[in-house]
């Protein structure tokens, strides 16, 4: 069985205190979900610590937004795995679609960290998608296999079955825009088929999530298609009633 997961990315949002706040709202509300359901939440570095002192014990996973591809050393700025595991991350999320925009990450770079990260015993959450542009010229399938075979098979089957895919459909990130179920569906499924043609059955337990524009209102359907395990959820992933909501959609 594949698990199905809701994760909340809160990107460069909230202060510490307002965090720490939002983090006992979700641990609160959590008891509503089904045991069949993991949570997961990735606040900004500055807040994992004291965001880890009021989930630990519950059953919320914490995550990093993010990971550096240098286990240590003179790297101003930059945020190590080990980092990560000390302050209480059991994951973090690579290669968003914001990361590779605005900051140059590229498949080389993700290669080293996806990696690095599962070799400190963090499970990496690894983005993949399509801009409107390779959208609309039909290359929105070969666009997420290339970065799936760059990536990603480039690991072990071991170092496979430690990965969680999200797909967001960039052009649907922030703009209010979201992909209807049958073409979320539809590249879910390639998605899978691309990881089978490397990992064969292993593919049938990777969880693939949903990351784009994913809220209350259009969960229960997304969630309902045979290869979508769950969301990658950002704005609605800020207000704990909706996140919830979400979670309570399978």
């Amino acid at each position: 069985m594949r698990k199905n997961i809701v994760a909340g990315n809160w990107k460069m949002n909230t202060t510490v205190a307002e965090g720490v706040e939002l983090a006992k709202a979700v641990a609160a509300g959590s008891s509503e979900v089904p045991s069949s359901v993991e949570l997961i939440i990735a606040p900004p570095f500055t807040h994992l610590v004291p965001v880890a002192e009021v989930v630990g014990g519950t059953r919320i996973g914490l995550s990093a937004q993010n990971c550096a591809d240098k286990e240590k050393g003179a790297y101003t700025g930059e945020v190590s795995a080990d980092m990560l595991v000390s302050a209480g991350c059991k994951y973090t999320i690579l290669g968003h679609s914001e990361r590779r925009q605005y900051y140059g990450e590229t498949d080389a770079t993700l290669v080293d960290k996806v990696k690095l990260a599962i070799s400190k015993g963090l499970s990496p959450i690894f983005c993949v998608g399509e801009n409107l542009d390779e959208r609309e010229a039909g290359r929105h399938f070969d666009v997420v296999s290339e970065q799936i075979k760059n990536v990603l098979y480039t690991l072990s089957a071991d170092e496979m079955a430690k990965v969680i895919i999200a797909y967001e459909p960039v052009w649907a990130i922030g703009t209010g825009k979201t992909a209807t179920a049958a073409q979320a569906q539809e590249i879910h499924a390639c998605i899978r088929k691309v990881v089978a043609d490397k990992f064969g059955a292993l593919a049938e337990e990777i969880t693939i999530l949903y990351g784009g524009s994913c809220k209350p209102g259009n969960a229960k359907e997304l969630f309902a298609c045979p290869d979508i395990d769950g969301g990658l959820i950002g704005g609605a992933a800020l207000k704990a009633e909706d996140f919830i909501a979400i979670a309570l959609s399978f």
